[in-house]
């Protein structure tokens, strides 16, 4: 039960970047006021869990109705996270875990940026949303299991919550440097598991046989 707490919170905390998320968010809301950028916080946070959660419970059930087997998502999302802890470890931008400068761009102009891009795609991004699918159908229908990758889900998004609330002091803090250190070491933590998950879903496919 540690190892599967271990696993989903390091791959939750890497595919969200509470962080990352918060460097954005301290960016784009630095005019505003203490109320709005409450506000924002609070809504962002509330969206985002409630898309994650829902992929969560029912995203296998999605993949099974398109006849997407076990073994390909977990190779697949093997994959899609294996990118994204590259991109973590070399300090560069992905789509897969941040907003691309386009969508940037667009969400400053928005006095509304608690949906996009802050809930979507920012903090409920392909990764966060790949890895939840992935570690729910990891635990194979063990109730257990599936209640603890939840609570790693909530605890993610809690730490995250908090970080926007206080973005800007923490962005002051860190600074670029030291963002860069965090997301770097959580990339490599990222990558290592993803292969994980690519060698499981390879040996439980019929790729080489049975």
């Amino acid at each position: 039960m540690i190892e599967t707490a271990s696993l989903a919170l390091a791959t939750f905390f890497a595919t969200i970047g509470p962080i990352d998320v918060a460097a954005v968010f301290a960016t784009m809301t630095g005019n505003g006021t203490l109320e709005y950028k409450r506000s924002m916080a609070i809504r962002a946070t509330l969206i985002a869990s409630v898309i994650l959660v829902a992929f969560a419970l029912f995203g296998e059930i999605l993949l099974a109705s398109l006849g997407i087997s076990l073994a390909a998502l977990r190779t697949a999302g093997g994959i899609l996270l294996l990118l994204i802890g590259i991109d973590m470890v070399f300090a560069r931008s992905s789509g897969g875990t941040s907003t691309t400068d386009e969508e940037e761009r667009e969400g400053i102009s928005k006095q509304d940026i608690s949906i996009f891009p802050i809930a979507t795609p920012l903090i409920a991004g392909p990764g966060a949303m790949g890895a939840a699918i992935l570690l729910m159908a990891n635990a194979e229908g063990d109730l257990i299991r599936q209640m603890i990758v939840l609570a790693s889900l909530l605890a993610i998004l809690l730490v995250t919550g908090i970080a926007l609330l206080f973005a800007s002091k923490i962005h002051q803090f860190l600074g670029v440097t030291g963002m860069h250190a965090i997301s770097r070491i959580m990339g490599f933590l990222l990558a290592a598991l993803a292969v994980q998950f690519i060698f499981d879903g390879i040996r439980q496919s019929a790729v080489f046989g049975a």
